[in-house]
């Protein structure tokens, strides 16, 4: 419905944006998950299947070259300490370890983790300034010897990455992680060896610990309370005259070289890309946690008003018991566009309302079917059909205003089925004088398949608990097209139904507080509206849906500044509207890559735990939302699946309506295909019912 609503052109540059955006979120996870022995794990080491080959055992623990089973070899003199440390830089052991050599005159060569290395680039500046040597640790620490290829080459080459950009050096001393003696160096760590060495690494082992210090000898320690005392003992022992690098220990050439320019700029872009990996984590943490906890704060805030709703409500809001019943006749609008499959059935549900003074106008906007012809076939005086040119349906509802006689209008789209008390229902609350308006309880018709139920479980859990909440609240956002009454009057006095959006309903609505009406909610007026039935006709309708609010939503949103209902209205709703239907949806993207992460990668079991919890809370409160109703509890069963499907269009809607309104996109009005099921369904649902009652 409506040429009116033209549009160049749907953006499409922000799902390029989006999936690029995605791909990096992935990026970024994998990478840190691979520091963490997260992805590709090689934490520890298998045992030895082979010992090392025969004569490597006996050699000295600095291999220089390894060519096959062939090793070349240097060793400590005797009076020398080469001095060795494993892991960090620390930023509560390091300085402790270098404090300690600085007190005894002694140097060392510190195997350091890339990963640290990125991460406390000061203190790998501080060991090299007092003189200290610093080798390769590995990026992570994983063990070499069952590590995949690629993980291999790129434990060595960040390292080196890691290093230059921290201080500007290159280094060709390696210690295979979790080794300590040449003897460890078996089984497929040996390869391990052959490989590194052939990459111009010489491999630095230990030596045996029952070798006494004074004859020369290689020692490693960690860098943790253990690691400090053994280091400190051995500083003390006399036999030893010199404690050093091993490099000079063993009257190596320096291990260090300065790095090219281009390999320093590498070595920048590193940290910097480590920085921001550990920052996007800790944002992502803190956004998880802030986003589970209000989506969690929603549900519970639903229930909260939802009870008070039920509990308290009848003794304070319009409408309740001591006021007048309103028995007055009533205008009904039915705008149509090309809705020959269901018009009759919505005019029939019209004409059996128990509220018999009614003025029935149907207004056909230009439809290229029979619309107008099978609306005039319905013989019944109240009916009454007014033809247009196709201009949209907010001009068809002010045409109907135009044709109004009676103060009291009702709006129904041309799909909906209404039940036979729902207009006196609806009305009741116009008996107070400060209510301009009152949505009613849209419920879904054609309810069969699963994309019906999760429509249903959304009408109900989502649309209708958040109508009980608005009106507690005082902040009603949107009275629905499907079924909603008006004060002509009211509508009238603030312009009719504006055609600036694609939403008029809650750009109506909005308007109307604005003007200092209320706005409430009857949740015993139904009616029952027919939904889409293909995942396309779903897109097309939730992102009119989306982009119309978006654009309500700016228009009104100067009535945050306002006092009075206005005020109250656009601080409660609109806020509401921003957060909860906006922004969240807006990082749901990026907080399903972390949590698909978590599944894969991390503790399967506490993602589960978390999903399953969160779970159990929307089943909670889709199952108060389905008593309210008093709708079956069976319906439950598709809710599971809607997290996977559903879900994610839902966001993806509101990503794309983003875009659009950013962009300045003139969207086209997307109509749905209908085909008439609605009515034939609840006539069944209405017969079944009526069987069981005999």
């Amino acid at each position: 419905m409506a040429a009116r609503h033209k549009q160049k052109r749907e953006p499409r540059a922000h799902w390029l944006l989006l999936a690029l955006s995605l791909a990096l979120v992935a990026a970024v996870l994998v990478f840190q998950g691979w520091t963490k022995h997260e992805v590709d794990a090689a934490r520890t080491r298998l045992n030895c299947a082979e010992p090392v080959p025969d004569g490597v055992n006996t050699t000295s623990p600095v291999l220089t070259k390894v060519r096959g089973d062939t090793v070349r070899s240097a060793s400590v003199p005797a009076g020398k300490v080469a001095l060795t440390f494993n892991g960090g830089p620390d930023p509560e052991w390091t300085p402790r370890v270098l404090d300690l050599l600085s007190r005894h005159h002694a140097h060392a060569t510190f195997f350091v983790s890339g990963a640290d290395a990125a991460k406390y680039p000061a203190l790998v500046r501080r060991i090299r300034a007092e003189g200290h040597e610093v080798g390769s640790g590995t990026y992570t620490g994983a063990a070499m010897d069952h590590a995949s290829s690629p993980r291999a080459s790129l434990e060595l080459a960040l390292t080196q990455a890691a290093l230059a950009g921290s201080a500007g050096a290159h280094t060709d001393l390696l210690r295979m992680p979790q080794t300590t003696s040449v003897s460890t160096l078996c089984g497929d760590m040996w390869p391990a060896v052959q490989r590194a060495s052939a990459d111009g690494y010489t491999i630095v082992a230990a030596s045996p610990w029952n070798k006494k210090a004074g004859t020369g000898v290689l020692r490693q320690y960690e860098q943790n309370a253990r690691g400090l005392g053994q280091a400190e003992a051995l500083l003390g022992n006399k036999d030893v005259e010199e404690f050093d690098t091993v490099s000079t220990a063993t009257g190596l050439a320096s291990s260090e070289r300065p790095v090219t320019p281009w390999q320093q700029l590498r070595g920048d872009a590193m940290l910097w890309s480590v920085r921001a990996g550990d920052w996007f984590l800790r944002g992502m943490g803190w956004l998880l946690v802030g986003a589970g906890g209000l989506g969690v704060l929603r549900l519970l805030m639903l229930v909260f008003f939802a009870r008070v709703h039920v509990r308290r409500l009848e003794r304070y809001r319009p409408g309740s018991p001591w006021l007048r019943e309103i028995r007055d006749p009533v205008t009904v609008l039915v705008p149509a566009y090309n809705e020959e499959k269901g018009i009759e059935s919505t005019l029939r549900s019209l004409l059996a309302s128990t509220h018999r003074q009614l003025q029935i106008v149907v207004i056909d906007d230009g439809s290229s079917d029979r619309t107008a012809t099978v609306a005039e076939s319905v013989r019944d005086p109240r009916v009454s059909v007014v033809r247009q040119a196709n201009a949209g349906k907010a001009e068809a509802l002010n045409t109907g205003l135009r044709h109004a006689r009676y103060n009291i209008v009702v709006m129904v789209d041309a799909d909906t089925v209404l039940e036979p008390d729902a207009i006196r229902r609806l009305i009741q609350p116009l008996a107070h004088p400060a209510v301009g308006a009152v949505s009613g309880n849209t419920k879904v018709g054609n309810r069969r398949g699963l994309l019906g139920r999760w429509q249903h479980l959304e009408y109900c859990f989502g649309f209708n608990l958040d109508r009980r909440m608005f009106e507690v609240l005082e902040c009603m956002i949107t009275v629905p097209g499907a079924i909603g009454a008006f004060r002509r009057d009211a509508a009238l006095g603030v312009g009719g139904v504006s055609t600036d959006t694609l939403a008029e309903d809650t750009d109506l609505t909005m308007a109307l507080w604005r003007a200092g009406w209320r706005v409430v909610y009857e949740e015993t007026a139904v009616a029952w509206t027919e939904v889409p039935t293909s995942l396309r006709q779903l897109w097309r309708q939730r992102y009119r849906w989306c982009f119309g609010t978006l654009q309500a939503a700016r228009k009104h949103w100067g009535a945050v500044r306002e006092f009075g209902p206005a005020g109250r209205f656009a601080r409660r709703g609109i806020s509401y509207l921003l957060v909860f239907q906006m922004a969240l949806p807006l990082l749901a993207p990026v907080i399903d890559v972390y949590a698909l992460y978590g599944l894969l990668f991390r503790s399967g079991s506490d993602a589960m735990a978390v999903w399953l919890g969160f779970l159990a809370i929307q089943m909670f409160c889709a199952g108060y939302a389905l008593k309210l109703d008093r709708e079956r509890l069976w319906s439950l069963w598709a809710m599971p699946f809607q997290l996977f499907v559903y879900r994610q269009l839902m966001y993806l809607v509101v990503i794309q309506s983003v875009a659009a309104a950013v962009s300045g996109t003139r969207l086209k009005w997307q109509r749905m295909q209908r085909s008439g099921t609605a009515a034939q369904e609840l006539r069944g649902r209405r017969q079944a019912r009526s069987l069981e009652s005999r």
